[in-house]
């Protein structure tokens, strides 16, 4: 194998010993037909049962697997960001360990890859999955996701996807964050194709998804809203929120000032009972109040992005590709 593997396959893994073995020797028979070098990183998120045994015999068994054993299970997101930062491969391509993902689709990703796409996702088609509890949440989940980002995807949640190595190298994933990574390249130019791909029953043990997981890649879809579109101004976020609090708050006082005036200069008795009602005293100054403290959150917004790209030398651009003139032409 070459210092560089032309594809590296990372799968995120945590109490699969049942489906190691079956998993193993499909990669082995998928990766041995590319025609490209390659590596397979398995990442061990603090399984309890016999998963990491059966990945070292695994490496035992077959050429170019590399193993890696987080101390506790972080999550998906963090073994697969652990595999990203083992991956040398200059195509990186995930999947998950459960058999359901067919490693004999990752040539169907790689011609995607091969023409012209940065990310190549895929999409299970036709999904084994019980409709009620997996399927329709799915669905729900995945016109969400489409509609906020604007990235429009049948299936977030297909974990079978191919990624360029410069779309990878310098990411940083934090909590369900791995889903969202065609939203992300997206924002920074990035092409995003879709592939369908097989979907195979699960076989042994179940499933480590449950409502707990989708509330949470809810939350995290609200990080990415922000990340895409105010990451580089928040002020401009808080601003927009301060401002629906203030301008009622402002009209609401102009308009006590003006019964108030009116009621002293001409009599009319509407001035006297807004000034008696307290609601009508009390709601302006507090929303003109919560108008400046969004306005405040979002200046130190701007000072914390601000820190955050100059003290780490962070750009706020990606360059996609230079040319220079030859020596020649000078």
């Amino acid at each position: 194998m070459s210092d560089k593997p032309g594809v590296s396959i990372v799968i995120p893994v945590f109490n699969e010993q049942e489906s190691l073995p079956h998993l193993a020797e499909n990669l082995h028979r998928a990766a041995s037909a590319l025609g490209h070098s390659y590596e397979v990183i398995l990442v061990d998120d603090g399984s309890s049962d016999s998963t990491w045994e059966e990945m070292l015999k695994a490496a035992s068994t077959y050429p170019h697997f590399r193993m890696a054993r987080l101390r506790r299970n972080f999550g998906q997101t963090a073994a697969m960001s652990a595999g990203f930062h083992m991956a040398r491969g200059d195509v990186v391509v995930t999947l998950d360990a459960d058999l359901q993902n067919d490693p004999a689709d990752i040539p169907l990703l790689l011609e995607a890859v091969r023409n012209g796409a940065d990310v190549a996702s895929g999409w299970r088609k036709k999904r084994r999955d019980p409709f009620i509890n997996r399927r329709l949440p799915s669905m729900l989940a995945n016109a969400l996701i489409s509609k906020i980002t604007g990235v429009r995807l049948h299936d977030y949640g297909c974990t079978l996807k191919a990624y360029r190595r410069e779309v990878i190298a310098n990411l940083r994933l934090y909590g369900e964050m791995h889903r969202f990574i065609p939203a992300l390249a997206s924002w920074v130019g990035c092409t995003v194709a879709e592939v369908p791909v097989h979907h195979n029953p699960r076989r042994f043990g179940s499933s480590k998804y449950g409502i707990s997981r989708t509330l949470r890649v809810v939350l995290d879809l609200m990080t990415v809203k922000f990340l895409l579109r105010y990451s580089a101004h928040p002020i401009q976020m808080f601003g927009k929120i301060g401002l629906a609090f203030g301008l009622p708050g402002a009209a609401m006082l102009l308009a006590i000032i003006a019964a108030h005036l009116s009621f002293r200069m001409f009599g009319t008795h509407i001035g006297a009972d807004l000034v008696k009602r307290p609601i009508w005293v009390i709601a302006p100054f507090m929303l003109i109040l919560f108008c400046i403290q969004f306005i405040i959150m979002g200046l130190l917004a701007e000072i914390q992005i601000r820190t955050y790209h100059e003290s780490q030398d962070k750009p706020t651009y990606v360059v996609r590709e230079t040319a220079e003139s030859p020596p020649s032409a000078v």
